[in-house]
C-alpha cells in the first residue's frame, strides 16, 4: 500500500484508482489527485469516479471503498466553478446550457450514488471540504476528519446555493444550525463535525497510512455487507483520537449556539438578515457570518433560506432533483457567472448582484427556482 501511495504522489491523473488485496476480498482506493485545483470536481473526474464506483458496487470481491485526496490543503473545495463559468459564457443564451446543466446532473448523480452505495465507503476528509467536497464526505457511510479539516457551504459568495445534497444533510443537524450554516456560509471545524453528526471519527492525518494498512489486514466477508460495515467501524475506532492533544476546541460554544437560535428564530430571510447585521460582531466566528451575508448574492441567500426551510421533509432523491432545478435556474440567471468572476476570475471582490438587495426580491421570483426550467420536458435525475 505504501508503494502505491508513493506512485500516486507522482501521477498527473486527476483521480487515481487502485485495488488492494485484503483478507477475504479487495479494497478499492480512489484518490482525488488535483492539488493544483485543491481537488475540485470537474466532468472527467466525476465521470471516472462514477464509473469506478458503479463497477465496484457490482463486484463481489470488493468489500470496502476508500475515498481520499492528495495534498495537505484540501480534501475537495467543491466543483470547478471556474470551468463552469467559462462554459456558461460560451453558451448561446437562446438555447439550454447543455454543458453547464450536464455538470450539475453528473455531480448530483455521483453524490446520490455515494449516499446510497451498497458497500461501506470510508471518506478520509483532510483539509478543506467545501461545497461538493462537503457533500462527498456527508454521503459516505464512514467519515473521518482530522485536526486540519474545515467544512463550509459558502455558495452564497458565488451566486449559487448550498447544494450537493445539502438540503438533506444540513436539515439533519440539530436545532437550526444547518439553516444558519447554509445561509451564512460559516465554517465548522472537525470537532464540530463529529459533535453534529457530520463526521464519525477524529483521527490525526499522520495515522492515515497506518489506518489503510490496517484495513488490508482485516478479515472481510464478501457475502456480508453488515459485517463489513461493523468491521470498518471497529477498525476506525481503534485509531480515533478522542483525547488527543491536537484535538481543537469546538467552534460551536454556548454563546454561538445562542446566537444561532436568536437569528434563526425569524420567519423571513429579510428578518434573518437584519438580525445577523445587528448581532454582536466582536466574536470573529459570528463576524465572519455577517461579512459573508453582506458580501453574498441576495438571491442566493433567499434561495438557500427557502430551500432549507421547505426541504426538511424531502426524500434524498427529491432533494437532489430539486437542487438540480435550482442549479439549472442559477446558470440561466446572472449572479452565478458574476459571483465566480468577482471572487475567482478577476478577483476584484466587487460583484454586481441582480437584484442588488433582498428588498427587491419577490416570493414569486424565488419560488420559480424550485421548478424545472421550461426548456426541459423530462427531469435528468428522474431515474435515480
Amino acid at each position: 500500500m505504501l508503494d502505491y501511495l508513493k506512485k500516486a504522489a507522482m501521477s498527473n491523473d486527476e483521480v487515481l484508482i487502485e485495488e488492494q488485496d485484503a483478507k477475504g476480498g479487495k479494497i478499492g482506493f480512489a484518490q482525488l489527485n488535483s492539488k493544483r485545483t485543491l481537488n475540485s470536481l470537474n466532468p472527467p473526474l466525476i465521470d471516472k469516479l462514477t464509473k469506478c464506483l458503479s463497477s465496484w458496487a457490482e463486484r463481489e470481491d470488493i468489500v470496502c471503498v476508500v475515498l481520499y485526496s492528495a495534498g495537505d490543503k484540501a480534501f475537495c473545495v467543491g466543483g470547478n466553478v471556474v470551468e463552469l463559468y467559462h462554459s456558461i459564457l460560451a453558451s448561446d443564451s437562446n438555447v439550454p446550457l447543455t454543458e453547464a446543466d450536464s455538470f450539475f446532473a453528473a455531480e448530483y448523480r455521483l453524490q446520490y450514488q455515494i449516499h446510497t452505495y451498497p458497500k461501506p465507503i470510508l471518506c478520509w476528509s483532510h483539509g478543506i471540504a467545501m461545497g461538493s467536497g462537503f457533500g462527498l464526505m456527508a454521503g459516505a457511510s464512514h467519515r473521518v476528519v482530522t485536526p486540519e479539516t474545515m467544512l463550509a457551504m459558502p455558495e452564497i459568495a458565488i451566486g449559487l446555493f448550498p447544494d450537493a445534497g445539502a438540503t438533506w444533510f444540513l436539515n439533519r443537524m440539530p436545532a437550526r444550525i444547518g439553516l444558519y450554516l447554509g445561509v451564512t456560509g460559516t465554517r465548522l471545524d472537525s470537532i464540530d463535525a463529529v459533535q453534529l453528526g457530520l463526521a464519525d471519527y477524529f483521527i490525526t492525518h499522520e495515522k492515515r497510512d497506518a489506518v489503510f494498512a490496517a484495513l488490508i489486514e482485516q478479515n472481510w466477508d464478501c457475502e456480508n455487507v453488515t459485517s463489513n460495515n461493523s468491521l470498518l467501524a471497529h477498525t476506525l475506532r481503534d485509531f480515533d483520537d478522542e483525547c488527543h492533544s491536537n484535538r481543537p476546541s469546538p467552534s460551536l460554544n454556548n454563546s454561538r449556539l445562542d446566537h444561532i437560535t436568536r437569528v434563526t428564530d425569524n420567519f423571513s430571510m429579510l428578518s434573518f438578515y437584519e438580525a445577523m447585521v445587528n448581532a454582536g460582531q466582536t466574536d470573529p466566528w459570528i463576524r465572519a457570518g455577517v461579512e459573508n451575508i453582506e458580501y453574498g448574492s441576495p438571491t442566493s441567500m433567499a434561495l438557500a433560506y427557502a430551500q432549507l426551510q421547505s426541504g426538511r421533509l424531502l426524500s434524498l432523491k427529491q432533494a437532489f432533483m430539486r437542487e438540480f432545478n435550482q442549479a439549472a435556474h442559477c446558470i440561466r440567471q446572472p449572479d452565478l457567472a458574476e459571483g465566480v468572476r468577482a471572487l475567482l476570475v478577476d478577483k476584484d471582490r466587487a460583484p454586481k448582484w441582480m437584484p442588488a438587495t433582498l428588498q427587491e426580491l419577490t416570493a414569486e421570483y424565488v419560488n420559480k427556482y424550485f421548478y424545472l426550467p421550461p426548456d426541459y420536458q423530462n427531469h435528468p435525475l428522474a431515474d435515480l
